[in-house]
């Protein structure tokens, strides 16, 4: 998963990138409410983590703005503000869950984990499904027939995005921009080669699921074993 966090508190912010990417999800971080509203309104996320007081715009301002924008990205309004008409604001403008600073980092990840399952790929625990196919994204491991493959974690990740979006045309800009991030310097080749990688691991004839080129676009994950 490729998550957005928008915090202006650098030690806050810094912990919480190193919490998150030890749980093997990759983060893009912004300071303040504009910037965090640009690459919120990108569409690239899975998950948007959103403080409620930033400079430039305020956290609930933004979050109506992006809803009305029509962006339905999960958001999660950290703020300190824990009056019950606080909660209920944040709320009504379009949060999907709320959580009261300072909060425990175990009650984080599960309330990331919670909001996660709104996608519509089967869960079992942090396991997603498709097809004969298991992918464990903390362990970077997937299970394909009877026997466990170890990925890369750009592969990992990589894979999660298919598996989340199955059946879905991804571009190779789409691709890049979710795996490797909207500021990275990494070449656009770099998605067909991760794309290589994963299909020397991934036998469709074992696990119907095949990575289709869709030409002059990008890719598609399918259930079936037809390359």
């Amino acid at each position: 998963m490729r998550l957005l966090l928008i915090e202006d508190e650098l030690r806050l912010s810094e912990a919480l990138v190193y919490i998150l990417e030890k749980n093997k999800y990759a983060v893009d971080v912004a300071f303040d409410g504009i910037t965090g509203q640009d690459m919120a309104e990108s569409g690239i996320y899975d998950l948007i983590i959103l403080d409620r007081m930033l400079p430039g715009k305020e956290g609930v301002a933004l979050l109506k703005e992006i809803r009305l924008q029509g962006i339905t990205t999960p958001v999660l309004l950290l703020t300190a503000k824990d009056a019950v008409e606080d909660r209920v604001e944040g709320l009504d403008s379009g949060a999907d869950d709320y959580l009261v600073k300072p909060f425990a980092t175990p009650e984080l990840l599960a309330r990331i984990r919670t909001l996660s399952r709104r996608h519509s790929t089967q869960f079992d625990g942090e396991k997603l499904h498709v097809a004969c196919l298991t992918l464990d994204p903390l362990r970077c491991e997937i299970v394909s027939g009877d026997q466990p493959i170890k990925l890369t974690l750009k592969e990992s990740q990589l894979l999660e995005l298919f598996m989340r979006n199955k059946e879905q045309v991804l571009t190779k800009d789409q691709i890049l921009s979710r795996v490797w991030g909207l500021e990275t310097e990494v070449d656009i080749n770099n998605v067909e080669i991760y794309i290589h990688y994963l299909r020397k691991k991934i036998d469709p004839k074992i696990c119907g699921v095949n990575i289709e080129t869709i030409r002059g676009i990008g890719y598609c994950l399918k259930e079936g074993t037809h390359v």
